[in-house]
């Protein structure tokens, strides 16, 4: 596959790679649609079962989407795909303010967030002036957000309703638009392939949450078989059952599935997972490693703070009331994880190569 890819000319190496998840979008798509169907004529499995496959078609939902939302802005240009996330941001910005009160003398400021930061800061994206996109939010906007707000008059629950605004703006509009602008790094004989570094991004979070995902409720299962019988012997395998045998949540008040084990394991295959992709980056394999380690503790460090938002709102998961929690209902629960470790991946990269 290596050397293949390396006969191909830069364009025709992205395109190969796009065919090549979504023919493996399409068999697993394929598997679960037969496995669903015999389940439906003749059910041998239970309850529990049957919510994982429906855990499982959301994630390949998920999947497909962020796929094809990167193919879409590739294969337009870099200033197509600036703008299209330019949209996802004010989607995933407007999901966060729908699900926080605000008041009259707050319509100021969202109106300077949404029609003044946000197109501002993706132009100075898609116009590749990183010295000023990367302080424009944390600086600029963070100033004049609160000045705006003052000038309505509205004194009450000043502080909460300001740090909520910037807040939003801090992950759905700066965290995101650092994607794109991985699109526009240079390095030496990299010329035409950055489309790599998003993908490389998206693939080593999206593993390390998904296996992460897995393992906690592997641990939940064997936690309930544990419960019902005495514990297995040990033998083959029994090693590694015994490290991740089911622990106690780490933040049991904001997630229930978090814990050092299940996170441990996700950090390592993903960042192994990253190394194996070092041939489509401009890293060598112990680089890609470390990039995609820290890709995937801010990427999983944000979920939780994500998850920490959500319970203080009162609310499941990011999207309308009333749907059920087993999958991602919201464009937030989608995206949180990459708007944290989007900004972390482009700074450490462009600041380790002089990009």
């Amino acid at each position: 596959m290596e050397n293949f890819l390396r006969n191909l000319g830069p364009s025709e190496q992205v395109a190969a790679l796009f065919l090549l998840v979504f023919g493996i979008l399409a068999l697993v798509s394929a598997a679960l649609f037969f496995v669903g169907l015999r389940e439906r004529r003749n059910p041998v499995h239970g309850e529990a079962w049957e919510e994982e496959l429906v855990h499982l078609r959301a994630l390949l939902r998920t999947t497909w989407v962020m796929v094809i939302v990167f193919w879409i802005g590739w294969a337009l240009g870099e200033t197509v795909a600036t703008v299209l996330f330019g949209l996802i941001a004010f989607l995933a910005l407007r999901e966060f303010i729908t699900l926080s009160p605000t008041r009259r003398g707050d319509h100021r400021s969202l109106l300077l967030a949404f029609f003044v930061v946000l197109p501002i800061q993706f132009v100075l994206v898609g116009t590749a002036r990183f010295d000023l996109f990367t302080v424009f939010i944390p600086v600029y906007a963070f100033l004049a957000l609160p000045a705006a707000a003052a000038l309505a008059d509205d004194p009450d629950h000043f502080l909460e309703r300001n740090a909520k605004l910037q807040w939003g703006i801090m992950v759905c509009v700066y965290g995101l638009s650092h994607v794109p602008a991985l699109l526009l790094l240079q390095f030496p004989g990299y010329d035409g392939k950055n489309a790599f570094l998003v993908f490389f991004l998206v693939a080593t979070v999206q593993t390390c949450m998904l296996v992460q995902h897995l393992i906690y409720r592997h641990l939940a299962a064997s936690g309930n078989d544990s419960q019902a019988g005495p514990p297995a012997p040990p033998g083959r395998g029994g090693l590694l059952r015994q490290i991740l045998r089911p622990r106690a949540p780490i933040a049991p008040h904001v997630s229930r599935s978090f814990n050092w084990a299940s996170w441990g394991v996700g950090m390592g295959v993903a960042s192994f997972v990253g190394a194996l992709l070092s041939f489509i980056t401009p890293f060598h394999f112990w680089q890609a490693f470390v990039a995609a380690l820290v890709a995937c503790v801010a990427g999983s460090m944000g979920h939780l703070v994500m998850k920490a938002l959500k319970r203080d709102r009162g609310v499941p998961h990011w999207g309308r009331k009333g749907v059920g929690i087993t999958g991602a209902n919201g464009l937030l629960d989608r995206v949180d994880a990459l708007c944290f470790a989007a900004p972390i991946f482009f700074h450490s990269v462009r600041w380790y190569f002089n990009a």
